[in-house]
């Protein structure tokens, strides 16, 4: 299949400007982006009419299962009706112009294979398969008085359902890292800090020895990819850090120093511009805490400018099935700490340098992402408005995405003219 659309202002993902042209998918790949006139010959013709065109976004930090289902689905649902849901869900994230997500916890696999395949709409996905926890960390959602899986205990239904392991110890999770690469993870996910929503872990506690981390490391880095660790704390930053992480989700918490660190050691920083309101809690613990998270944002984009750290996008959205389209709302907020140049190339280009971490992992690495130039995916978004000027139009999926593409194939087309050239 031939398709070109005529007659844009092509910003590539790397250029501080648009420039007019055109651009010729020919399969999944783009073909060819010029300033003068491409042939028409045996294409499909889309005019855009003087719009923008730009990659498809990205997004460093999705669940998706924890985006499409409520706690009480993670509680009560079937794996078939968590799968189900997620996977009607990840066309909603596509047509709010996400071609790419990197699902840093949930057993995910299986969705990309059937959207690979071309059997359901939805974004690339880099999974993680089950985040890895210690016992009454980040990610051990068992009951208080439930015995330990690693002293011979019942899973909790998070581990039940793929979305987490629990494991302690360098060999059990070197065993639990090894399962999820087994299982198809690209990148491997650790949690090696408190968090707002989990039961037993404050925000200052240090989780996994530097030997545990060590462990994970080595494993990923023996199947070509990398580790990514949950972590808000100065602490718990460093120690993950020394022991080789690449990526640093969160880091609400840091300090000065800390970040600079990071500019130096050449670790990502994948962030979220988090507000009080993007996440409900029942607890008023875990409230405090996420207003605690919530209160770092500002001077840590301040920090991770200044030293030039790589500052990668997410949103980290869970349990609230109604209030997806938060996605949205939380990258146009990235105009409140970037200018929208600097917004546009984080959540194209820039996420996807982050995602080439994963090596020999990862699952697009025969193109380019992020990017409009020749040779790469063909995941490209029209916008009725300038997202250089305005960020804020890419806030209105439904109303200003007038074309998705993603793989070459077109997802949604609104516009007036759709011809096909002569042959």
């Amino acid at each position: 299949m031939r398709l070109l659309i005529k007659n844009v202002e092509i910003f590539d993902g790397l250029s501080d400007r648009a420039t007019s042209g055109h651009v010729l998918i020919e399969g999944r790949t783009i073909a060819a982006v010029d300033t003068s006139p491409i042939s028409e010959d045996g294409a499909t013709v889309i005019d855009g009419n003087g719009r923008t065109l730009m990659p498809g976004m990205t997004d460093a930090h999705v669940h998706l299962v924890g985006m499409a289902n409520a706690l009480i689905d993670f509680v009560m649902g079937s794996q078939t009706q968590l799968a189900a849901m997620s996977l009607a869900m990840a066309k909603d994230v596509v047509l709010r112009g996400f071609t790419t997500v990197r699902d840093m916890a949930g057993d995910t696999a299986g969705l990309k294979k059937v959207i690979d395949d071309g059997l359901a709409v939805g974004p690339r996905i880099y999974p993680s398969q089950a985040a890895v926890s210690q016992t009454a960390g980040h990610g051990d959602f068992g009951w208080v008085y439930q015995t330990p899986t690693a002293l011979g205990g019942k899973q909790s239904r998070a581990e039940e359902i793929g979305f987490m392991r629990v494991a302690d110890g360098p060999e059990r999770v070197l065993a639990a890292v090894r399962e999820q690469l087994k299982l198809g993870a690209s990148q491997i996910k650790l949690m090696a800090g408190g968090g707002a929503a989990s039961l037993y872990d404050p925000l200052y506690t240090l989780q996994f020895t530097e030997a545990e981390l060590r462990a994970a490391v080595m494993a990923a880095e023996d199947y070509g990819t990398y580790v990514a660790t949950h972590v808000y704390n100065v602490a718990g930053i460093r120690r993950a850090v020394d022991a080789g992480v690449k990526s640093i989700e969160h880091g609400h918490l840091a300090d000065e120093a800390t970040i600079a660190l990071l500019a130096e050691r050449g670790v990502w920083l994948s962030m979220q511009p988090f507000e009080e309101h993007d996440h409900l809690f029942i607890s008023e613990d875990s409230a405090a805490k996420n207003r605690e998270i919530c209160g770092g944002t500002v001077q840590v984009y301040e920090w991770a400018k200044k030293h030039g750290v790589k500052t990668a996008w997410g949103t980290d959205l869970l349990f609230e099935p109604d209030k997806n389209a938060r996605q949205s709302d939380m990258m146009v907020r990235l105009s409140e700490y970037f200018t929208n140049v600097e917004a546009l190339k984080m959540v194209t280009s820039g996420n996807a340098e982050l995602f080439r971490l994963a090596g020999e992992r990862d699952p697009y690495k025969s193109a380019r992402l992020g990017e409009v130039a020749k040779g790469a995916w063909a995941d490209l978004l029209l916008v009725d408005g300038d997202p250089l000027a305005d960020l804020s139009v890419l806030g209105d999926s439904g109303k200003n995405l007038a074309l998705i593409v993603k793989d070459g194939t077109v997802i949604k087309n609104t516009c007036d003219i759709g011809t096909r050239g002569n042959d």
